[in-house]
């Protein structure tokens, strides 16, 4: 899955395009890297996000195309 999905999916980020827009400006790694709105998110990923205050940190534990608003926590695990 595209990591802009997984971020909307998972709800980490509101919208996908938003998502987009975080690739692109550079505020999102995975795995320490600056990773792009296409990169392919695999069980295991470390993913950081430095939008707003508080840097979010969280590891990829599952990956679906569509899910609850309730279980998408259980996407990821924080770290």
């Amino acid at each position: 899955m595209r990591l802009d999905k997984y971020l909307k999916v998972s709800r980490l980020i509101k919208r996908r395009t938003v998502a987009n827009e975080a690739c692109d400006a550079g505020k999102v790694a995975v795995n320490g890297k600056p990773a792009r709105a296409s990169y392919e998110v695999k069980i295991g990923d470390i993913i950081e996000i430095n939008m707003g205050r508080t840097p979010l940190k969280v590891k990829v534990l599952e990956i679906k195309e569509t899910i609850g608003k309730d279980a998408a926590a259980f996407m990821y695990e924080g770290i």
